[in-house]
């Protein structure tokens, strides 16, 4: 593979993931799937989510390919739920490399894995994402979902020792 650099005007071609595209879409769930981007995820980027998902439902591991580079990757499933007529599309990870990221690459992957879901029988898809994370709520908001439900999520750090109060004794 190529070192070309990637640029505004390439388009990008949406195709399958493959076992050889893992390192390169790894690095870039590294690279924008950081502490920062959110503190609290309840998920970790981390090699798993690739194999995982590849291994569950691969026509839902999709990569977009520019200059000989994969520029940015889609994760998602579909889940049937337990008495409910509806099967829902999940896209769990979408990640593009950090220097293209105001381009058409996340619309494209977006608009594919959309296509597939419909394809086999999803009639609603989910995305979650932090309520502060500004330009994942506009990048989605532009795809067209709507209905932001804000949730909360709380956690419980079990490697810190509690304080008791101590009772004095007389």
């Amino acid at each position: 593979m190529t070192e070309a650099s990637i640029t505004s005007e390439d388009t990008p071609r949406i195709r399958e993931m493959e076992i050889d595209d893992f390192p390169e879409v790894f690095h870039i769930g590294e690279e924008v799937f950081t502490v920062e981007y959110s503190q609290s995820l309840y998920r970790t980027w981390d090699e798993f989510e690739i194999t995982t998902h590849f291994n569950l439902d691969n026509e839902l591991c999709l990569v977009a390919e520019m200059g000989g580079r994969i520029a940015g990757f889609a994760l998602g499933t579909t889940v049937k739920k337990h008495n409910s007529p509806w099967k829902y599309g999940y896209l769990v990870w979408l990640g593009v490399r950090r220097d293209i990221q105001k381009g058409s690459v996340g619309s494209r992957l977006f608009h594919e894995i959309r296509r597939r879901m419909v394809e086999q029988g999803v009639r609603m898809i989910i995305i979650d994402t932090s309520a502060d994370n500004l330009a994942a709520i506009d990048f989605f908001k532009k795809q067209g979902f709507g209905d932001i439900q804000e949730h909360v999520y709380m956690s419980l750090n079990l490697t810190r020792k509690s304080r008791k109060k101590s009772v004095k004794k007389s």
